[in-house]
């Protein structure tokens, strides 16, 4: 018997791995994230298989529901968005099977920053602008940042920025970044990106809380900033530069000496 942590994906049901699915089709038992995971990838569960949404539950009902699983020797899909390592939740429960001896092994997904740049068409890392990608939230009522990681560190470095859980945040994110990126820095809201009601606003970091007001966004949304969102100067890469030498390509190549 094993537990399989699945990244679902950010939300179409295409965008799930081939493995994370093929588990789903074979584990009698799949508990999902129902808030965040889309009806159609657990509808690919086994016709007889034990179907729980895990949203309303807390985390020893989940655990209870896995060592009924592990008792009876049936495999487990445990399906979260996105990818598992990224604001999941996983670590509290990997912790529990490992005190309970039970097996289990992680299937990544496709994170929500990547499909959000893949929507937008903009590569995160350009040459010159940004190198950097920072996956991060803020701190709320609910919990705090860790020491050393408030934006107001984070955003010294001028990174391409990831911002998760944060959209009833904006004003801090406005205040903690302009000294760094400009008032007028590129910023993108996705709100559920890839499902069908999908919405992306492109806006500034001035004007990103009267936007997403305007749109009635209160949740379900990643805050990214940084200028590779928008129309960015910058020079080729030397991937593709034919006068670069590397393993793969001009090896041995010398320059000519004049």
């Amino acid at each position: 018997m094993s537990v399989y942590f699945i990244g679902a994906g950010p939300g179409a049901p295409d965008l799930i791995t081939v493995r994370g699915l093929r588990l789903i089709e074979s584990c009698p038992v799949c508990l999902y994230a129902g808030s965040l995971v889309p009806q159609e990838i657990v509808a690919a569960a086994p016709e007889d298989a034990l179907v729980m949404d895990t949203a309303p539950m807390h985390l020893d009902a989940i655990i209870e529901q896995i060592r009924i699983a592990d008792e009876e020797g049936k495999d487990v899909a445990r399906v979260h968005s996105g990818d598992p390592s990224i604001y999941g939740a996983t670590a509290e429960q990997m912790r529990r099977l490992d005190a309970m001896e039970i097996d289990y092994e992680i299937i990544p997904g496709v994170p929500a920053f990547a499909a959000v740049a893949a929507k937008m068409k903009t590569e995160l890392t350009l040459p010159e602008i940004a190198q950097t990608i920072i996956v991060t939230r803020t701190g709320m009522k609910a919990s705090s940042m860790p020491k050393g990681e408030q934006l107001e560190i984070l955003g010294q470095s001028g990174a391409t920025l990831a911002i998760h859980l944060s959209i009833r945040n904006l004003v801090y994110i406005r205040e903690a970044l302009t000294p760094y990126y400009g008032e007028d820095c590129p910023v993108v809201i996705a709100y559920r990106s890839t499902w069908p009601d999908e919405l992306y606003i492109k806006t500034t970091l001035a004007q990103m809380k009267d936007a997403v007001r305007a749109a009635k966004i209160t949740r379900t949304a990643l805050v990214m900033v940084g200028p590779v969102f928008g129309n960015a100067e910058f020079r080729d890469s030397d991937l593709y530069n034919p006068d670069y030498a590397h393993v793969l390509r001009n090896r041995g190549k010398k320059k000519a000496v004049a």
